[in-house]
């Protein structure tokens, strides 16, 4: 066999792993799913809510699309982000870190399987949402480039698989509560990437913050193509620079990742988890 094919089957393997992982606990992915649903369903609703409080002259129709799609694509990207910061507290918790970081593999081929995994579950995890939410609101997207939607989704993964490869470093630095940690990264994107809200209320520094944000360009993309029905090649200008974050910050994340596994093999952090 040759090394190219025994790395991509080795890369299979992650993906198939990481399969029987979720089939394993179904009971908590179902309530991870229902919690997502009724979180997105509490934000959306948020707009018929200002409707009420503010008066008439609201679009509370437009609130309700607006926020919905902030909440899709902001836990599309958030499901992304955690499977892949989580795959060192995935390693210990099923207690086969030494074996997978000691492996005759190359670590690109690791989180290649991590990564191709986490970009399947969350669309899907995603897309069961969507059908949750348009079963409680008048929703029409026959005018929406669904096409456009979902390759905005993928361009913005590339960014925030290099995001989230250099959060995946605080585990294996930090033992204890290196997984808590990565909470402070997806809660400052959250901040400056205008999920909720348009970028422009905030701050000027904070409006320049956002530009560095994969978030603001996948959902500033996702809006244009569900709410005006933007056409796909018109997405460049949001798409290239998710392209660009991604070809610094995935080689960058991959050298620090190296740099941190042989800092805990030295040290006795691998297997610690508390």
């Amino acid at each position: 066999m040759s090394t190219l094919a025994f790395e991509v089957k080795a890369s299979y393997a992650f993906i198939e792993r990481n399969f029987y992982i979720v089939k394993r606990y179904w009971g908590w992915e179902l309530v991870w799913l229902v919690y997502s649903i009724v979180n997105s369903l509490s934000v959306s609703y948020i707009g018929f809510g200002m409707e009420k409080l503010g008066g008439q002259g609201i679009d509370s129709r437009f609130l309700v699309i607006y926020l919905a799609i902030g909440t899709l694509v902001w836990r599309y990207l958030s499901s992304v982000f955690y499977w892949v910061t989580d795959v060192i507290g995935m390693e210990r918790w099923e207690g086969t870190i030494e074996y997978t970081l000691m492996a005759p593999i190359q670590r690109i081929t690791h989180m290649l399987g991590q990564t191709a995994f986490a970009v399947v579950y969350s669309l899907v995890h995603t897309a069961v949402i969507l059908g949750a939410t348009l079963l409680f609101f008048d929703i029409h997207l026959a005018q929406a480039n669904l096409t456009g939607a979902t390759v905005m989704l993928i361009a913005g993964s590339l960014s925030f698989i290099g995001i989230s490869i250099v959060g995946a470093v605080l585990p294996l630095l930090f033992p204890e509560r290196g997984s808590q940690m990565t909470h402070v990264i997806i809660a400052l994107l959250l901040l400056v990437s205008g999920v909720y809200y348009p970028v422009n209320v905030l701050p000027a520094w904070l409006q320049v913050a956002s530009k560095f944000s994969p978030a603001t360009y996948v959902l500033d993309g996702v809006r244009a193509t569900l709410l005006d029905g933007a056409a796909t090649r018109s997405l460049w200008p949001y798409i290239w620079p998710l392209l660009v974050i991604g070809v610094l910050t995935i080689p960058a994340g991959l050298r620090i990742f190296r740099w941190a596994e042989h800092y805990a093999k030295r040290t006795g952090k691998l297997h610690r988890n508390g």
